[in-house]
């Protein structure tokens, strides 16, 4: 994977996350061929001629909404602040086995997807629940698209659709989450030396990671623990209280400690490995 090593001009995350695909298929389209094969596929595709979201900065016309389950999401055309944000060659944006066209933005065939709060219930767009809703929905949706490449706007990060689609397929069938197509993990460097902090962990377990880089050791080897990690805490919750575990290796240990969220910034968890070997 293509880890970011500078995120001194991270730009903040919206208050929704979003999808955005690159297919070809519905290229050029008006909206009534798409509409109709959006509602063959029973995603009772709604017209949304205004600005009722208030997201017209990021979904240009046609503007649709969609229902999937208890998931609605607003889709359309990319707009310029979605694809501001999904550009691969800003120091914030990290890329997983993907390389874009250079005319990815020019080609008319960028859409986005917002999954919207679940205004009866309350429950938030990033709730882990309705996400895996919302990628289900997004497997059929790569394929209607024909998509090429997939960007998921909390991680800043653009994945090859196709593995990505293989990767949700095998979360619905073992219930393990694609941390790698879901998280970003980047390094920076700080008064003590090199770090890692995850990006978009936030969105499923209220936290995010990170860890100093120990003498010696390689970028691969801290995502390879990170993930692990990262994983853990989407299927179990967040790292409630300061605790010491085992790591990966012979006499490895970890101690994690959360710290809380303060001045606007998001609630971390503080990682560091050690041996007593």
């Amino acid at each position: 994977m293509d880890v970011g090593n500078n995120d001194a001009l991270i730009l903040p995350v919206p208050p929704e996350p979003f999808a955005l695909i690159v297919g070809a298929a519905m290229q050029g389209d008006g909206g009534d061929a798409l509409e109709m094969s959006l509602r063959r596929m029973g995603l009772r595709p709604e017209r949304v001629d205004n600005d009722e979201a208030g997201i017209a900065a990021r979904i240009a016309s046609p503007r649709f909404r969609l229902s999937f389950g208890a998931v609605s999401v607003m889709a359309g055309l990319a707009g310029d602040e979605a694809l501001d944000m999904a550009d691969p060659d800003h120091p914030s944006t990290s890329l997983l086995a993907a390389s874009l066209p250079r005319d990815w933005r020019k080609s008319g065939q960028c859409w986005v997807f917002v999954p919207e709060r679940d205004e009866a219930s309350g429950i938030p767009a990033g709730q882990p629940a309705r996400m895996r809703e919302f990628f289900k929905m997004m497997v059929l949706l790569i394929d209607l698209f024909d998509a090429s490449h997939i960007f998921w706007s909390p991680a800043r990060l653009w994945s090859d659709a196709q593995q990505f689609r293989a990767s949700i397929a095998e979360m619905l069938a073992s219930g393990m989450p694609p941390v790698l197509h879901l998280v970003a993990f980047r390094r920076h460097e700080t008064e003590d030396g090199a770090s890692i902090g995850t990006r978009g962990l936030v969105i499923f377990a209220g936290q995010e990671l990170e860890a100093r880089i120990p003498g010696g050791w390689t970028v691969a080897e801290m995502v390879r623990r990170l993930s692990r990690l990262a994983l853990d805490m989407m299927l179990n919750g967040p790292i409630r209280h300061a605790r010491t575990m085992r790591g990966l290796g012979p006499n490895e240990w970890i101690d994690l400690s959360p710290q809380a969220a303060s001045g606007g910034l998001r609630s971390t968890v503080v990682v560091e490995f050690g041996s007593d070997g």
